[in-house]
Order: structure tokens, then C-alpha cells, then sequence
């Protein structure tokens, strides 16, 4: 006999990640139940899951409803929520926060708590398992999505480079201790742009405006803390192409802690167009510093 497929929910944010994990669930057997995010996730999650509800940033209990009608214990958080978007005027008026998510942040709305990206989605993890749901981490479902440590295109880093990368690295740890943001663009050891609420891409597209002799390097990077449930590091195709338009020519990734969306698409853009990605860990980085000081 076959057992009964696992219903699983999906909150989708923005980008191709939250499709790749939608994919990825209904490919292994799960029935996949979806809370789409108006504005941010892809339409093409009606085709995958099995019922799709389209829901504002401050619809938690709507999403609560929607589990308990269909008996889902299980979900997970897939995509980018442009956070910009709650420090807009009229964010009352265009995602209608309702009661459970006011009771949720009020403090954080009209109090003294920070809005600090953990702290509001460690929230939203502890509402939802308050009210019988469990956030897992997309990861444990799309486990292939997380990159391995190697070169994954390109020349090998010059001294130069590695001194930038070790330089880019320990800043982007910092600023990600601060929960700040994960990415940093740097230049001859000089930070040139550093990801904050406006997300990676705004931050490469400043970065081209400020430096527009280009051959800089970016360094994505994982919190020191990080928890896998969300606001894990990602990058897809988009991200090299923004990369190429603002002429950074130098990507590196922490292995095992990021997720590469269309690895092979991202993978044969920066072949054609000269770039290099390298996905690698704290201990290279380490020995990066050290041949560049011996050196």
C-alpha cells in the first residue's frame, strides 16, 4: 500500500528559489499548499501546488487559516520578502496587516523592539509554531540546492584577489553578526558597497554607480548564527547578470550555507562573460590570509 502524501506548506516570497522548492516537494511525493506573497511570488506556483492562496506581508493569520483548513503541521519559507516594503508610508493601507500579525509586532510597529531581520522572522517562526504549524528549513526538502565547496568558474584568485576576499569575508561576517545584511562589494581591500535593507541586487547596482572602473569582488556570506529556516543566502542568474551590468568580475559563496538557484545557467553565464565564482569556507579563508601576508 502507499502511504498518503504529506501535505506541506509554502510560504513563497520573491524569485526562482520558491518554485525550485515547490518543485522539489511535489517531485518527492509532498502535496504542496502554498501562501503566495502578492508582489513577490512567481504565478507559476498555481501549476505545482496543490492549492495556492495569495496573501499580503502581514497576513499571518490569514496563512494560519489556510493550513488548519487543509491539515497542514509542516511548512517552509522559500524566496526574498523585500523588506523595504514595510517602511513605506502606506504599508498599513497596501498589505491590511491582520489581527494575529499586529498582535505579533505590535512592539516592533509602535514600541521600542527592533526591526532587525532575524528578530521579526524568528517571530513569525515562533507565531506559526505557537498556533500548531512548524517552519522547517527549505533545505532539509531542496538539499541539492546548497553549494559545494570548489571553483565553479573562472581563473583562479591572484594575491591580489585573495587579499580582497579575505578583506570582503571578514567584513561580511561582521556586518552579518550585526544582522545587517550578507553581501559586501569591495575593492582593492576598500569596502565599496554594503548590502542593507535594499537587498543584493540594489547593493551591486550602487556598487557600479561608485566604482565605475569595475573589477570588483563580492562576498555573499552566511551569519555567524545562521538559522537555516530562513534568510539563508542565495543567489541565481539574476544576480551574475547584475553583476556583470556593474562590472564586478569576482563572486565568492560560503559552501554548504548558500543556495544556488539554476546552478549550471548561473554557472555557464559567468563562463561566457569572464567571470569567477568560487564557493568556499572559513578555513581557505584563513589560509588566503596567510599567503597574502607571507607574501
Amino acid at each position: 500500500m502507499q502511504s498518503k502524501p504529506t501535505r506541506i506548506g509554502l510560504i513563497a516570497g520573491w524569485g526562482d528559489f520558491p518554485v525550485r522548492v515547490a518543485e522539489s516537494l511535489r517531485d518527492q511525493g509532498h502535496e504542496v499548499y502554498c501562501m503566495a506573497i502578492k508582489g513577490h511570488a512567481d504565478p507559476v506556483l498555481e501549476e505545482i501546488c496543490v492549492s495556492t492562496k495569495w496573501i499580503g506581508i502581514g497576513s499571518i493569520g490569514r496563512c494560519v487559516r489556510f493550513c488548519r483548513k487543509h491539515q497542514v503541521q509542516n511548512a517552509t519559507m522559500a524566496g526574498k520578502v523585500h523588506k523595504v516594503k514595510i517602511f513605506d508610508r502606506y504599508v498599513f493601507w497596501n498589505h491590511c496587516p491582520d489581527w494575529l500579525t499586529l498582535r505579533t509586532f505590535f512592539s516592533h510597529m509602535f514600541g521600542t523592539a527592533d526591526c532587525k531581520d532575524d528578530t521579526l522572522l524568528l517571530k513569525v517562526v515562533n507565531t506559526f509554531a505557537s498556533q500548531g504549524v512548524t517552519l522547517l528549513p527549505a533545505t532539509d526538502f531542496s538539499p541539492e540546492l546548497l553549494v559545494k565547496d570548489g571553483q565553479l568558474s573562472g581563473k583562479p584568485l591572484t594575491k591580489k584577489q585573495q587579499l580582497d576576499v579575505a578583506f570582503g569575508w571578514n567584513l561580511a561576517k561582521q556586518m552579518g553578526g550585526l544582522d545587517v545584511g550578507q553581501s559586501v562589494i569591495v575593492k582593492t581591500q576598500t569596502a565599496i558597497a554594503i548590502e542593507a535593507v535594499e537587498g543584493t541586487d540594489e547593493c551591486i547596482k550602487r556598487a557600479g554607480q561608485l566604482c565605475s572602473s569595475g573589477n570588483m569582488t563580492l562576498v555573499k556570506v552566511s551569519k555567524p548564527k545562521q538559522d537555516m529556516r530562513f534568510d539563508v543566502p542565495t543567489i541565481g542568474l539574476g544576480t551574475v547578470e547584475s553583476m556583470h551590468a556593474a562590472g564586478i568580475k569576482t563572486l565568492v559563496i560560503e559552501s554548504g550555507l548558500t543556495i544556488i538557484v539554476d546552478e549550471q545557467a548561473v554557472i555557464k553565464f559567468a563562463n561566457k562573460h569572464g567571470m569567477t565564482i568560487i564557493a568556499t569556507s572559513e578555513a581557505c579563508i584563513e589560509q588566503f590570509t596567510g599567503i597574502t601576508k607571507a607574501a
